[in-house]
């Protein structure tokens, strides 16, 4: 049974890491006026947030075509039994949709769509570990029963300097919590139930961002193997500098660094830093 992997752009894995665990990567797309961008293709990370600091107005986003979908699921059937594609949480996005229509349409493969339920790379978490197993020969069931599993561990919070954008994007939900507060506040957010949706308020960067990492500690103290990610926007030396810190603090964690690309960095904008981790 061969099995090939697909995850979309937003899961932000780095490339030679995609290369090394043959993860198929289709990519959504970011809009600036009447010019198109496919991120990781036609732009990069870096770009992007040069480019926004020119721009007037706020890019929009687009998710893949389905056309797109049907020829990549086409292509790696003539060579596999079956196919998992991961993505970005349905809640925010259609392209976990547009991933199930076009298995629909393909034939003489089977293609198990996956929702994610999240976003960057606490995604690709989800595309890595299936990888992994499809190249130790696991049959996709069991794969894609593993990824279910890892959902009940899986933990994700992020900090934005500014709620602005996730706003004007339609992207935050229970917003209503900061009404009034919206300037004052450095919000951490995460996912629930699909969608982003405020954890807590908290008033300045750096105490938001302590709260994060005891979040972490309560899971990583434990001493069970895990991974976790560093995310951020723009500001790797900052992410580096983090990562250091907590790789010397929890011995028992595989720390990786990755960013908020243009999709997500859209929404979030320049500066946000996220925290992601599972139990392996």
């Amino acid at each position: 049974m061969k099995t090939a992997i697909v995850t979309d752009s937003t899961a932000y894995i780095p490339k030679d890491l995609r290369e090394k665990h043959n993860i198929h990567m289709i990519p959504l797309s970011v809009v600036f006026g009447n010019e198109s961008y496919r991120e990781e293709v036609d732009i990069t990370a870096e770009a992007f947030y040069e480019e926004l600091k020119v721009r007037k107005d706020l890019p929009t986003t687009s998710q893949p075509p389905t056309g797109e979908f049907v020829e990549l699921f086409e292509q790696l059937g003539k060579e596999h039994d079956a196919i998992i594609s991961v993505h970005l949480s349905s809640g925010i996005s259609g392209t976990y949709q547009g991933s199930v229509t076009a298995g629909e349409m393909v034939e003489g493969v089977k293609v198990h769509s996956f929702d994610s339920e999240i976003s960057c790379m606490v995604q690709g978490f989800y595309a890595l570990e299936a990888a992994e197993m499809a190249s130790e020969g696991k049959p996709a069931d069991e794969i894609m029963e593993r990824l279910n599993e890892m959902k009940k561990t899986m933990r994700a919070y992020f900090m934005v300097d500014d709620l602005t954008n996730l706003q004007r994007g339609g992207r935050l939900s229970g917003a209503a919590a900061f009404v009034g507060s919206l300037l004052q506040v450095k919000p951490i957010l995460n996912f629930e139930d699909k969608v982003i949706v405020p954890f807590e308020k908290i008033r300045t960067r750096k105490k938001a961002l302590n709260r994060v990492f005891e979040l972490f500690d309560e899971d990583a103290s434990k001493g069970v193997p895990m991974r976790a990610v560093l995310i951020h926007g723009n500001i790797e030396e900052e992410a580096k500098l983090m990562k250091v810190d907590l790789e010397q603090k929890y011995p028992n964690v595989e720390f990786l660094l990755s960013y908020f690309g243009p999709v997500i960095g859209t929404h979030l904008g320049e500066g946000a830093i996220g925290l992601g981790w599972y139990q392996k």
